[in-house]
């Protein structure tokens, strides 16, 4: 595969009563984002923990987004908290192994957001696209932690 076919592939965990009802409002709109988005819907962005992030790099993804309801929006109360707590400190471990911070995205968008849905997928995946295709960029790279890479 050269760089220029690299589409890059994206999995993206969307809270069911915010963000995914926001890419829901994006569809019945007919707006328009790319392809490489495969979402997963999850009961809260809360649910979504540090380990299934690293293993859905681990079985390929390019990029992993989780979205959220707004901060005080949550259907569950502090689910969304959980999340703001823990993904920045999920973002350190991703650079500690060999993983750029820029391949993975928190944000909170809301039921009635299926515009800015559309802009963050957009901005997401173009993102990604400039940076080299996983399987690559973690047999290039060093890790920080000198732990050899391992084959997939």
């Amino acid at each position: 595969m050269t760089d220029e076919a690299y589409e890059p592939k994206i999995i993206g965990f969307l809270c069911n009563w915010c963000s995914y009802a926001g890419a829901d409002l994006a569809g019945t709109s007919r707006l328009k984002y790319p392809p490489n988005l495969k979402i997963i819907r999850v009961p809260c962005s809360g649910r979504v923990s540090p380990e299934l992030v690293m293993r859905t790099f681990r079985e390929g993804a390019d990029g992993v987004m989780v979205l959220g309801c707004h901060i005080g929006d949550c259907h569950y109360s502090t689910g969304n908290h959980r999340t703001a707590r823990r993904m920045p400190v999920l973002k350190a471990l991703l650079e500690f192994t060999g993983i750029e911070s820029e391949r993975f995205l928190v944000k909170w968008i809301s039921a009635s957001e299926g515009g800015l849905f559309v802009e963050t997928v957009r901005e997401f995946t173009e993102a990604v696209r400039r940076l080299p295709p996983m399987r690559r960029a973690l047999h290039e790279a060093e890790p920080a932690s000198g732990v050899r890479v391992p084959e997939w």
